[in-house]
């Protein structure tokens, strides 16, 4: 009946037309096959596009300005760093704190041609107290830059003196006050009585959501942080002034000062710098589940593309045997896949920005990124979503069919029957790399990274083991199966047995439905159990490092250095020391270790740091830490080759540089390496220009909480203070580790949503593929609840068997992480978790087995054994 492919007739010489109308009814007669198809492509762009999305909004940063708006250019410290000391050896990052300018430089910006005016603005924390009682925070300003706001006086006059504030109408309604009353501003750490002299609202349309306040220029010069300096200069131009050329005058006028000069949305980086090193965050987060995500579907949309074309290898045989060519058979497997393809991508590209909003919006919930960054979704992150699964469908289509591509026709119809062949060179040599891989990144995890790094490798090595396991599938399912008959039997009867046979039998098929659940195992355990752990270590790190009994923070920056001595007079109270954290980089000799995030730096008062905080010294001491000293890190040490009485330079949050000497090397905490500096040394270099708080250690045999109570007492006449005990402030560091785990939670929810959907859509179309043998099982004496109890059994042992490879999937990156991280074998975090996920596997088996399993016999046995 084959006709000569190289002739022209009904199947060669119309081969287009012929393939395209059979992929258009094969689509209406497959229905659920490619129903699963579109699903899966559909969940699988949407989020690739989502996180494309997040990566956008990351790199564009997009921040429109709001307080200063009628501000053309922004002047500011350039907030990045960059050293190299060779081209091998680089570190870049971003500087923890406000780069403040030297006043100076507004003088030389005015002087630029094309500058109209050059306003040196000053940013200070500040909290306002009123007749509420309760401290509002907010920004102080000098009024010299309130005529670039959009805000205006609607009561009042402008501040001129000392002791008078201009409150904007939100602030002034928090705080309970009007224009002639007085209230009670904390700024830089001391509280003084202001009169309200006027109120301002914002112009239609021009909220600003930060409080703020006006005071005196003299008044803002005198409590900025740092005297001198400015935190950035505002430029408006002259007219017909372009501000391109203008903006290249002032960076050439200012080149050498470390200056970065803003226009356009990126002027809202100066009102809300957080947004600089959020966008990094979000790049960084968008990058890492992006490629994760993009990993997971590929592999969710290949195998179930190719598991919906395996099953049509009876149809394929037929038409090879009735003359279609092998060109033709392609043409039409790729012809039905692009059908369904384009009408997923269609649906995504609505689909995939509303995925990628509703993430940033939770991302803004939980303060990783401010809300003032606009989000962004192009077409790139749709193109790229679109291109990659459009790839891996077509690739798992063709794969899918290829046996009965490939073979002659009536090799194909025998395989139809009774598919036993797997195994290929290529497909095993893959499998090799795959599992090869995951031993390298289990052994880079363990072995070379340390503390929470570890877990950058934790997703591709779930993947790689999961890929691996996928491709040798058929081999383990069958060694599973044997295992796990006896037990089937044993629990099953009759029913029971037959179900162990036919996974034994069905072994390419079977292991075909294992996939998914391995892959939705190793996806939940892996991602959720790592974040647990992380959050556990971080928290036990936190509370072992933390001796102080209370802690004084201030709600307005800082807290004042000369308070310390005060609070050292409280009875009960055996050490007090004001503390303050930054990051800073050790540039002489540079630290070739060190990361973009720098090294973590510590400002301790010298006679209380042994007792307020856990710092092992392994030489030297720390009452040495005074003036420009530094107490290293042993490993750190080590690297540069440096000890006690040894000289560094260690480049500071600010950009600001200082040369000390090594006092004390401290005890190795992997991943956590922190240097220990004088709080008189640190604290005016960050960006409150004081102490962030004042730890507090009892005398020996005093209750920490009578010492809290007196401390209390004591803030009780300083608005703004507020005391917190050891309890709450490891609470507190708790729900901050929550709040961060949140965003890795969500986003690895939606993962794990994709693969319960993967799961799902593979049991339904390998059920429903199995009609005519329920209809011969029917025929031959089987009743109907005889082969859902089958079903019931094969579901039951494919969900172990998906559960066993899932967790040793899982097992491939958790066990290295909780190495590098714990020095423990296991992971931290709840059994619930892992009991629930194969509650939730068995669940899902259940479902995609047993529904379509009672829809195919509700077919009469006679049709179903004909189908």
């Amino acid at each position: 009946m084959g006709r000569d492919p190289q002739n022209d007739g009904p199947w060669t010489g119309r081969g287009r037309r012929v393939m395209g109308k059979l992929a258009r009814r094969s689509l209406r007669h497959r229905t659920a096959s490619f129903t699963a198809t579109f699903l899966a492509l559909l969940f699988g762009a949407t989020i690739v596009m989502a996180c494309g999305g997040l990566m956008e909004t990351g790199i564009r940063n997009n921040t429109p300005p709001e307080r200063l708006a009628g501000a053309q250019l922004l002047v500011t410290g350039d907030p990045r760093y960059s050293l190299a000391d060779d081209e091998k050896h680089k570190a870049k990052g971003l500087f923890s704190e406000r780069v403040e300018l030297d006043e100076a430089l507004v003088e030389r910006v005015r002087a630029v041609p094309g500058v109209r005016t050059a306003v040196g603005e000053r940013t200070i924390d500040a909290a306002v107290t009123g007749g509420t009682g309760t401290p509002a925070a907010a920004r102080a300003h000098g009024w010299e830059s309130a005529a670039l706001t959009p805000y205006a006086l609607t009561a009042g006059e402008a501040p001129t003196r000392p002791g008078e504030a201009v409150l904007d109408e939100g602030l002034a309604r928090a705080a309970g006050v009007r224009t002639g009353d007085r209230v009670a501003v904390t700024a830089h750490g001391t509280t003084a009585p202001y009169r309200v002299t006027g109120v301002v609202r914002p112009a239609a349309g021009r909220a600003v959501p930060q409080a703020t306040l006006f005071l005196s220029t003299a008044e803002a010069a005198r409590l900025a942080p740092r005297a001198g300096t400015v935190a950035d200069i505002a430029v408006t131009t002259r007219p017909g002034t372009g501000t391109a050329a203008l903006r290249e005058r002032i960076a050439d006028a200012l080149r050498g000062h470390g200056v970065t000069v803003l226009a356009g949305d990126d002027r809202g980086a100066v009102e809300h710098p957080e947004v600089v090193e959020g966008g990094e965050n979000l790049i960084a987060v968008a990058g890492a589940f992006g490629g994760l995500a993009v990993e997971t579907a590929v592999f969710v949309v290949g195998a179930t593309v190719a598991q919906a074309a395996g099953q049509r290898h009876r149809e394929l045989a037929l038409l090879r045997a009735v003359g279609a060519t092998r060109g033709q058979l392609r043409r039409l497997v790729l012809g039905e896949t692009l059908m369904v393809t384009a009408l997923a991508g269609a649906v995504a590209w609505f689909t995939g920005p509303l995925a990628g909003h509703w993430l940033y919006e939770r991302l803004v919930g939980t303060g990783m990124i401010a809300e003032t960054v606009e989000f962004r979704q192009g077409w790139i992150p749709a193109v790229t979503a679109g291109g990659a699964l459009l790839l891996t469908a077509l690739g798992g289509g063709v794969l899918g069919a290829w046996r009965a591509v490939r073979v002659r026709p009536t090799e194909a119809l025998g395989e139809a029957e009774a598919r036993q062949r797997w195994i290929s060179w290529p497909r095993l040599l893959l499998a090799a790399l795959f599992l090869a891989g995951t031993v390298a990144l289990g052994l880079v995890t363990a072995l070379v990274l340390e503390g929470p790094v570890a877990a950058s490798t934790a997703g591709p090595t779930v993947l790689c083991a999961a890929i691996g396991f996928a491709l040798i599938g058929p081999a383990l399912t069958k060694a599973a199966a044997a295992v796990l008959q006896w037990p089937a039997r044993l629990l099953g009867g009759v029913t029971g047995r037959l179900a162990a046979r036919n996974c034994r039998a069905r072994s390419i098929r079977v292991a075909g439905a294992v996939t998914p659940i391995m892959l939705a195992t190793a996806v939940t355990t892996g991602m959720l159990y790592l974040q647990t752990t992380a959050a556990d270590v971080s928290g036990k790190q936190f509370t072992d490092g933390l001796k102080a009994d209370a802690v004084v923070t201030s709600a307005a920056g800082g807290v004042d250095p000369a308070f310390v001595d005060r609070v050292r007079k409280v009875p009960g109270v055996g050490a007090a020391g004001a503390y303050v954290t930054s990051t800073g980089w050790l540039e002489r000799p540079v630290d070739h270790g060190q990361d973009k995030r720098g090294l973590a730096l510590q400002g301790v008062d010298a006679g209380s740091a042994g007792r307020t905080l856990a710092a092992p010294v392994t030489a030297g001491s720390l009452t040495a830490l005074r003036g420009d000293t530094v107490a290293l890190p042993e490993a750190t040490a080590h690297r540069l080759r440096r000890g006690v009485g040894d000289t560094v330079r260690l480049r500071l949050g600010d950009g600001s540089t200082a040369g000390l000497r090594v006092v004390a090397l401290l005890a190795d905490r992997p991943g956590y390496a922190t240097a220990l500096v004088p709080v008189t040394l640190l604290a005016p270099h960050t960006t409150a220009g004081l102490p962030a708080q004042i730890l507090v250690r009892a005398a020996a045999g005093t209750d920490p909480r009578t010492v809290a109570g007196a401390l209390r007492a004591l803030t009780a006449a300083h608005p703004g203070l507020t005391v917190t005990d050891r309890d709450g402030v490891i609470d507190g560091h708790a729900r901050d580790t929550r709040a961060q785990a949140s965003v890795n939670f969500l986003i690895c929810g939606m993962l794990i949503g994709y693969t319960a959907l993967s799961v799902v859509n593979t049991l339904v179309i390998s059920v429903r593929d199995r009609r005519r043998e329920f209809g011969l099982q029917r025929l031959t004496g089987a009743t109907r609840g005889q082969v859902l109890r089958m079903m019931t059994v094969e579901a039951a042992l494919v969900t172990a068997m998906g559960l066993t490879l899932g967790t040793l999937a899982a097992a491939a990156a958790l066990v290295p992480f909780s190495l590098a991280a714990t020095d423990g074998w296991l992971p931290s975090g709840p059994p619930v978790i892992y009991l629930t996920t194969a509650a939730g596997a068995l669940a899902l088996a259940l479902v995609g087995t047993l529904v379509p399993t009672w829809a195919a016999l509700r077919i009469r046995p006679v049709v179903a054994a004909k189908a």
